[in-house]
Parts: C-alpha cells; sequence; structure tokens
C-alpha cells in the first residue's frame, strides 16, 4: 500500500530504488544534473509554466514561494487548515518575516470569498501590507472546483494581489476532476 498522506512518509518502492541508482547525475548548482533538468523541464510542462524548480520537499517549495511573492513584513491570506500555516513550523514567520493571515476554510475546503475581501489591510503603515492569497488543492481531501479557482484568481488580481497554490496534492485534483495539472495550476502565479 502507498502512503499518500505526505511527502515525507511515502516510501520508495524497489524499482524506484533502483531507477535513483541508475540515473544519470551531475553537479545541479551549475545547472549540469541531466536528471534534475529532465524532472523541472516535465513539471514546468505538466503545469504549463516555462520553468520550474525542483526542491527536497513541498514544505520547502511553499516557502520558497512565500518568500518570492511577499517582502519582510508583509503578510498572506491562507486558510486556517493550510499545511504552510499550520504543519509547516511558522517558517514563512520564522525564516521569511511574513505574517500569516488564516482565514476559515468552509466544509468543502473553501475560504468564502467575503472573508478574503474582508481581509485585505488597507494601505496603512500601521498594517503588514497583504501580498498574496495562498489556496491548497487538495486540501483536507477536498477538491477546490475550477470556478471557485477562477473566482479566487479574480478577486486577488482585482486587489493586486498574488496568488500561491500549494500544489502537494495536486495531481489527486486533476484526476477527480478528469483535467490536466495546467488546467488548475492556470489559476496560480
Amino acid at each position: 500500500m502507498i502512503d499518500l498522506r505526505s511527502d515525507t512518509v511515502t516510501q520508495p518502492t524497489e524499482a524506484m530504488r533502483l531507477a535513483m541508482s541508475r540515473a544519470e547525475v551531475g553537479d545541479d548548482v551549475y545547472g549540469d544534473d541531466p536528471t534534475v533538468n529532465s524532472l523541472q523541464d516535465m513539471a514546468a510542462e505538466m503545469f504549463g509554466f516555462e520553468s520550474a524548480l525542483f526542491t527536497a520537499s513541498g514544505t520547502q517549495a511553499n516557502l520558497l514561494a512565500l518568500m518570492a511573492h511577499c517582502e519582510r513584513g508583509d503578510e498572506y491570506l491562507c486558510g486556517q487548515q493550510a499545511h504552510n500555516y499550520k504543519f509547516e513550523g511558522g517558517g514563512a514567520a520564522v525564516l521569511g518575516s511574513i505574517q500569516p493571515q488564516p482565514l476559515t476554510n468552509q466544509l468543502d475546503g473553501t475560504i468564502a470569498l467575503a472573508d478574503i475581501e474582508a481581509a485585505i489591510k488597507p494601505d496603512d503603515i500601521h498594517f503588514a501590507r497583504t501580498r498574496l492569497l495562498s489556496l491548497e488543492n487538495t486540501i483536507g481531501g477536498k477538491v477546490l472546483p475550477q470556478t471557485y479557482l477562477a473566482n479566487a484568481q479574480a478577486l486577488a488580481f482585482q486587489r493586486g494581489l498574488k496568488i500561491h497554490l500549494d500544489g502537494a496534492r495536486v495531481a489527486n485534483a486533476a484526476v477527480a476532476q478528469g483535467i490536466g495539472i495546467a488546467d488548475i495550476a492556470g489559476h496560480f502565479d
């Protein structure tokens, strides 16, 4: 049985271990690792982006994305149940000096658009500047509908926010909806 609770508990099969031991390798610092380069190219194509970056974990990927979209002292909006808020050791706050603003996840996993709108801070030096909306798909085993993602993206863009996808289980969301990963990722920066 494959354990899909987290990227940190899944164990490789013997065939995976064999493939890893036989993989062509090079110096990734100089961009000379053909296996990593191939993986990044494949991921970029699957997600519909011009490039991708291999990270060692979903936690690292989320932290890099949050820090790329926010500056020190900024804030990001996310669900109360979001991994990058609840389970990732406070990395955004500790390492990025980024303030999370958790909002209530509805029973279907979404965050009410009215709640998102109400949480965006005014342009005032007394507040952390709201810079980013972070959504997770799937969240708590629930798939966020494409119409919701389109509406959340429109709201974020209208308010000058970037939008981040914690996509550790995005392949599950794509399969459940019978669509490509790029169809989901297209709603995110």
